[in-house]
């Protein structure tokens, strides 16, 4: 059981902040890191991506 802030919540937070969806791949959760991805990338074309961006963060 990891706890809160612990140093892999802390990698995956910064990896992130740099590159959407990347935290939930290093933790392991590929399947919502794809669904994700795929909407956040759906919305950046309709003009939303960077509020999309700053939410998932």
């Amino acid at each position: 059981m990891t706890v809160q802030g612990s140093t892999g919540n802390v990698i995956a937070a910064l990896c992130n902040f740099f590159i959407l969806r990347l935290g939930q791949l290093l933790q392991g959760r590929l399947l919502i890191a794809i669904a994700q991805f795929a909407l956040a990338a759906a919305l950046w074309f309709v003009l939303l991506g960077r509020s999309s961006h700053l939410w998932y963060i």
